[in-house]
């Protein structure tokens, strides 16, 4: 198994021939130039996307690795990818359509709707147990945690997820409860994204009356959808970003303008205060017992200007004096006593702490390890009456009955001992496959 383990998966170019389709689904070919050719195998379990009308004579680039058939001794290539040759078919199947929908005017900037500025309820057209619908909706709690989310659930890649992609977005426009949708996905291969460039798939999203953001893959991967959705993002958690307000932010901006209203009230009420004080001032001045009441005021202002001056004096004097006695208090022996007893109080508690807290790691951590340790014995497989059997000669861990002769000398380790014993009937699994 040299050639397995030691050749990475390669691209190959060459002419179909020997082209094979049997009922099982799977397709056979031979992929051959003028100098040489090689077997090929194309399972039908790795056959997505598009499907290819094969032929005779096709000249195809087929990525895979090189793989031994020990049915029949022959070196094969396990086909994991076809493509036309020159520029894959996927690439062309793209570019036709963005040309298609391009002439109809499906891109253009005019006919894009707006995103509200803050949604009410946004919807979620996408996969239910991916990664991207976690990484949004944690996104969207973060950013705005009170705008409720619908979750639309389809698949987003294989045969039928274009279908479900253009049905979830019609249950999303029949129900009205969302006024902003998001379609997308995470990352993957052109394959994976493939249904995101479907025809029925662009034309569902132009036509959605609720405006679209497209979040296909990562910021390198572009698809039609990113071309007729009312705005494109980067990434999933990108959309997220893009389709709600920072709550923070809001509620600042909010609070920076209730704030300014409350102060044009005060002081458009102070100004009208004002205003009746001065009248009102106006009057009383103007009269004998305004005068006689100036001067009352004055007096009293005086003997009030005394009696805070004194008071102060007294007050800075009481200052000066608390002050001294603090400084005469902090110098004393005993209270430097006291803090070092407190101090060496304060750190005999968390030595001991400490050392408390790490003997219980370390006994959590043993405790786990053993659980651990014995939940992977395959001792504890053994005990429950399985047993390991090998080439007594190779020492070669069986795993199929076809892999052994008749005859052959074969060890079966038990949970105490073990056994050998010689095979004299092979068992495959179906009465006419029986080897005596």
């Amino acid at each position: 198994m040299l050639l397995e383990d030691g050749l990475a998966r390669v691209w190959v170019m060459g002419e179909i021939s020997n082209l094979s389709k049997p009922a099982s689904g799977h397709v056979y070919f031979s992929l051959k130039d003028e100098a040489a050719q090689v077997s090929c195998a194309w399972f039908r379990q790795r056959q997505r996307g598009p499907s290819l009308n094969l032929k005779n004579g096709d000249q195809m680039l087929v990525f895979g690795k090189v793989s031994l058939y020990e049915a029949r001794g022959n070196y094969q290539m396990i086909v994991e990818q076809l493509e036309a040759a020159g520029e894959g078919e996927l690439r062309q199947r793209f570019e036709a359509l963005k040309k298609k929908l391009a002439a109809e005017g499906l891109f253009a900037e005019e006919i894009k709707k707006a995103l509200p500025a803050l949604p009410t309820r946004i919807g979620l057209v996408t996969s239910p147990s991916g990664a991207a619908v976690r990484d949004m909706v944690t996104v969207l709690r973060r950013r705005f945690p009170a705008i409720p989310v619908m979750i639309y659930p389809t698949a987003v890649q294989g045969e039928f997820a274009a279908q479900q992609i253009v049905a979830a977005i019609g249950t999303a426009v029949e129900r009205n409860e969302c006024d902003v949708l998001i379609v997308g996905r995470g990352g993957g291969s052109l394959e994976d994204m493939w249904p995101f460039n479907e025809e029925i798939v662009a034309r569902a999203i132009a036509d959605c009356p609720i405006p679209v953001v497209s979040a296909v893959g990562h910021e390198i991967d572009f698809t039609i959808a990113d071309f007729v959705a009312d705005l494109r993002a980067p990434t999933p958690s990108g959309a997220a970003e893009l389709v709600v307000p920072d709550q923070g932010e809001w509620l600042r901006q909010l609070s920076s303008t209730s704030s300014r209203i409350a102060q044009l009230g005060r002081r458009y009420l102070e100004d009208r205060f004002q205003a009746i004080d001065w009248l009102s001032r106006r009057l009383t001045q103007s009269s004998p017992a305004a005068s006689v009441a100036r001067q009352r005021d004055w007096l009293k202002n005086l003997q009030q200007v005394m009696i805070a001056t004194m008071r102060h004096d007294l007050s800075i004097r009481r200052r000066m004096l608390e002050s001294a006695q603090t400084r005469l208090l902090q110098r004393s022996p005993a209270m430097g006593v006291q803090q070092s007893i407190s101090s060496l109080n304060a750190l005999e508690q968390r030595l001991r702490f400490a050392g408390l807290n790490s003997v219980d790691r370390l006994q959590q951590k043993l405790r786990l390890a053993a659980r651990t340790l014995d939940s992977v014995s395959p001792l504890a497989t053994l005990e429950r009456g399985y047993s390991i059997v090998s080439d007594a000669r190779s020492g070669r861990i069986l795993t199929a009955a076809a892999s052994v002769e008749i005859g052959a000398t074969i060890s079966a380790r038990l949970a105490t001992g073990s056994l050998e014993a010689t095979v004299t009937r092979v068992k495959n699994g179906n009465r006419d496959d029986d080897q005596a």
